[in-house]
């Protein structure tokens, strides 16, 4: 999976001292592709729903989105943003999660 954009989340957290955005992917978010993550936080996935949801926590960054979606959206405590990194490698598959 390739991350082809970054925009601003269409949910404000700023006043909650955390910087959300909207990562782009080049293909649909798959529950494999959500499994694979799970090593980065606590896993919450509701693959049940008529729109199923996924939702990755860590204390320092969160990474949630629907299954099938081509988005999703990653938050991370503004004193920790270096921590996105291995975050976005995870995504991309460049390292193993």
């Amino acid at each position: 999976m390739r991350i082809v954009r970054i925009t601003p989340s269409p949910e404000p957290c700023q006043e909650a001292g955390w910087a959300a955005s909207q990562w782009h992917l080049d293909d649909s978010v798959t529950r494999e592709f959500v499994l694979g993550l799970r090593p980065l936080g606590s896993l919450l996935l509701l693959d049940g729903l008529k729109q199923p949801f996924f939702k990755i926590e860590n204390h320092l960054y969160m990474l949630k989105g629907l299954l099938g979606d081509t988005s999703i959206r990653v938050a991370c405590h503004r004193d920790h943003e270096e921590e996105l990194e291995e975050v976005r490698r995870c995504v991309e598959g460049q390292k193993e999660c």
